[in-house]
C-alpha cells in the first residue's frame, strides 16, 4: 500500500468483505446514503475485501460518504480470513482510525452503524459487537444455530451471541492485527485476545439480493473453526470430562463388585455373570478417556509450539492491488 497516504482522523472504515455479491453491495451503499446521518456518512470510507470473486462488479454508486476502495485478493480465503485481511491492511495505515466490519448483503442494517459508534462513545477503548436479538432465518438454521452457541458454551466456558458485525476501536486494530486467531474466526479471535469487548442488541435484517451462502454444512465448518480458536480450552474441558467418566467408571466397578460378592444378588449357578461384562465395559470406558487425554495433551503442545500465523505480516502475500472508486 502506499505509505504516504494519510488518513483523515475523524474517518471510521467500514470493511465489507464480499465473494461475487456486487448487486446486494450496490443496493446495501443505497440504503446507506437513505438511512445513515449525513454527518456520520460524510465520515465513512469503505473498503470492500473482493474475496477473488469469479465475478465483477458493473457499476457502483458514487457520491456516498468519504470514499470507496476495492482491495482485491490474489485467491480466495473464505469470509473470516478476508475480515482478517481486511483489518490487517488498514491497520498499516499511518493514521489508525476505527473500523466497522459488516456483511454485504444488508444482513448487517447500516441504521445500526449509529448504534455501534453511539456504544463504542459509550465504553471507548471496547470492541463493539452487535448481539443479535432476533434473527429471520429458517427455523432449522435457528435450531441448528442455538445448538452450536450451547456446544461452544461446553466446550469452551465462553458465551457467542455475536458475528461478524462490529466496530473496532482506533488504539485495539493494530492489536487485533497481531492476534493469529482471527485469521480462523474473527469474533473468536477477538474474545482469544483477551482484548475488551461488549455487546448491544440489535436485530439482524433481511439479505437485500442474491441468495445466502450459508448452509447446514457451512454453519458446521464456522463452528468448528470458532471452537479451533479456543483449542486449548477445548481440549482441557474435554479432558476433564475424560477424567470425570474415567472416575465415574471407577465408582461403577466398585459398586458392582459390592453388589455381586456382598449383596443377595452375587452370582447363582447356571445364570450368566452381568457383573464382568459391566467391570469390562468401564474397564473399555477407562482406556478410552485415558487415551484420548494423552491425544489431547499432544495436541495442545503441538499447537503451541507451531509457528503462528500474523495477519498483520503476512496480509501483503494475499493482496493483489486497493482500487480506488471514488
Amino acid at each position: 500500500m502506499d505509505s504516504s497516504t494519510v488518513t483523515p482522523s475523524d474517518t471510521i472504515y467500514v470493511v465489507i468483505p464480499l465473494f461475487n455479491d456486487w448487486e446486494a453491495l450496490s443496493l446495501l451503499l443505497e440504503r446507506m446514503r437513505a438511512v445513515v446521518p449525513a454527518p456520520l456518512l460524510s465520515r465513512l470510507s469503505f473498503l470492500v475485501v473482493d474475496d477473488c470473486s469469479a465475478q465483477d462488479y458493473r457499476t457502483l454508486p458514487t457520491g456516498i460518504g468519504r470514499s470507496l476502495s476495492i482491495l482485491r485478493l490474489y485467491r480466495n480465503v473464505g469470509h473470516q480470513k478476508a475480515i482478517a485481511l481486511g483489518l490487517s491492511y488498514l491497520a498499516d495505515e499511518k493514521v489508525a482510525c476505527p473500523v466497522i466490519v459488516m456483511d454485504s448483503d444488508g444482513e448487517d442494517q447500516p441504521e445500526d452503524i449509529a448504534r455501534l459508534v453511539a456504544a463504542s462513545e459509550q465504553q471507548p477503548g471496547h470492541v463493539v459487537f452487535a448481539h443479535r436479538a432476533k434473527r429471520r432465518e429458517r427455523l432449522l438454521f435457528r435450531v441448528f444455530y442455538s445448538l452450536y452457541k450451547s456446544m461452544f458454551r461446553l466446550l469452551t466456558g465462553k458465551v457467542i451471541t455475536f458475528g461478524n458485525f462490529s466496530l473496532v476501536p482506533a488504539p485495539l486494530l493494530r492489536k487485533l492485527a497481531h492476534v493469529s486467531e482471527i485469521w480462523n474466526n474473527y469474533p473468536g479471535g477477538v474474545i482469544r485476545s483477551r482484548l475488551p469487548y461488549t455487546a448491544i442488541p440489535l436485530e439482524r435484517g433481511k439479505r437485500l439480493a442474491g441468495e445466502s451462502k450459508m448452509n447446514f454444512v457451512s454453519l458446521i465448518l464456522h463452528g468448528l473453526s470458532t471452537v479451533s480458536v479456543l483449542m486449548d480450552t477445548t481440549a482441557v474441558r474435554i479432558a476433564l470430562f475424560c477424567v470425570m467418566a474415567a472416575a465415574a467408571s471407577v465408582v461403577g466397578i466398585g459398586l458392582v463388585v459390592i453388589v455381586r460378592f456382598f449383596t443377595d444378588f452375587g452370582p447363582k449357578p447356571g445364570v450368566p455373570s452381568w457383573g464382568s461384562f459391566l467391570v469390562f465395559s468401564f474397564l473399555v470406558v477407562i482406556m478410552q478417556a485415558f487415551l484420548i487425554s494423552l491425544l489431547l495433551v499432544f495436541i495442545v503442545l503441538t499447537y503451541r509450539t507451531q509457528p503462528q500465523f500474523i495477519p498483520a505480516i503476512e496480509y501483503q502475500s494475499f493482496v493483489e492491488r486497493r482500487e480506488v472508486i471514488y
